[in-house]
């Protein structure tokens, strides 16, 4: 990652600017990954605005985007004139009220080659010429917009996780981690796991309350089910020994940029020990700082 001018953080807009990141760069580079970082920093994205209208958009990105601090726009040659206009689109940004970044991503001749080869894309300057071709036209055509370039990236031996970091750490909030959000979902194994569970736990060794009468149309959410599980050493067990594995587990999913992870947990019916463990486990991993949102799928109250 190259950085051609000094300047503050750039995730941190200074008061009473919006902070505009102009992302363009060669065809396949990862303008539209990195979009969607940004998008998840909490920025505005647009892409692929015509010149028409990217030229009121410069000059006033808070009159397009209400109280939006932070916009990502993305340009490249798909936009006719861009390649010429776009200099001077910059040059007349009012820094009074914008403070502009242009972010240029580029990918090395044989990276990209690879890339179409693989999507059997057809590179947009190339026509029904070899793709090498309209790479390095569209290089070319490019070069002055690259030489102005607040930060360039080249990403061609970057995953989409290292381009995700890199973009966290230049762009997001100063001091900052990744924000990994968990979602606990409690479920019934009789009405299947649900879709898109990264970890899961069974807790159906527990005793159940179903069969006691008078806690049957009662769910975890209620104390008198809490009180009855908690009577037996294996709930608090279980609760203690899944925060463990959950503080080991967490920063090191942190750390590979995931920006969610669901943990279900599973009983029988879904209304009664998978809802306790949950809640309890919810209200630790709270208590450690992770973003934790619970949602319990089977509970039905009354029955």
């Amino acid at each position: 990652m190259t950085a051609h001018v000094d300047s503050p953080a750039a995730g941190e807009p200074s008061p009473g600017r919006v902070h505009l990141v102009l992302i363009t760069g060669l065809s396949g580079a990862g303008k539209s990954s990195v979009a969607k970082c940004l998008e998840d920093l909490g920025y505005y994205c647009v892409d692929n605005l015509p010149v028409p209208l990217l030229r009121p958009f410069l000059e006033d990105p808070a009159a397009c985007v209400e109280n939006a601090e932070r916009i990502a726009v993305v340009t490249d040659l798909r936009a006719p004139g861009m390649a010429s206009e776009l200099p001077a689109l910059i040059d007349a940004i009012d820094r009074s009220r914008v403070e502009p970044v242009l972010l240029f991503l580029e990918t090395s001749d044989e990276i990209l080659v690879r890339r179409y080869s693989e999507t059997r894309r057809r590179h947009p300057l190339a026509g029904d010429g070899p793709v090498i071709e309209g790479i390095q036209r569209e290089r070319e055509m490019l070069g002055s917009i690259r030489a102005r370039a607040d930060r360039i990236l080249d990403t061609s031996e970057w995953t989409i996780h290292e381009i995700r970091a890199a973009i966290y750490s230049e762009f997001g909030p100063v001091g900052a981690r990744w924000p990994l959000t968990v979602s606990v979902v409690t479920f019934g194994f009789k009405r299947g796991i649900p879709y898109g569970t990264d970890l899961l736990f069974d807790v159906r060794f527990l005793p159940n309350p179903y069969f006691v009468p008078e806690l049957r149309p009662l769910s975890g959410l209620d104390p008198e089910i809490v009180e009855f599980l908690a009577g037996n050493p294996d709930y608090r067990e279980v609760i203690g020994r899944l925060a463990d594995l959950m503080s080991f587990l967490l920063p090191r999913f942190a750390r590979e940029n995931r920006s969610y992870l669901t943990v279900a947990i599973g009983c029988t019916g879904g209304q009664h020990r998978s809802v306790a463990v949950g809640e309890d486990l919810a209200k630790r991993l709270r208590e450690s700082g992770w973003g934790v949102r619970v949602l319990h799928r089977d509970v039905v109250h009354g029955g």
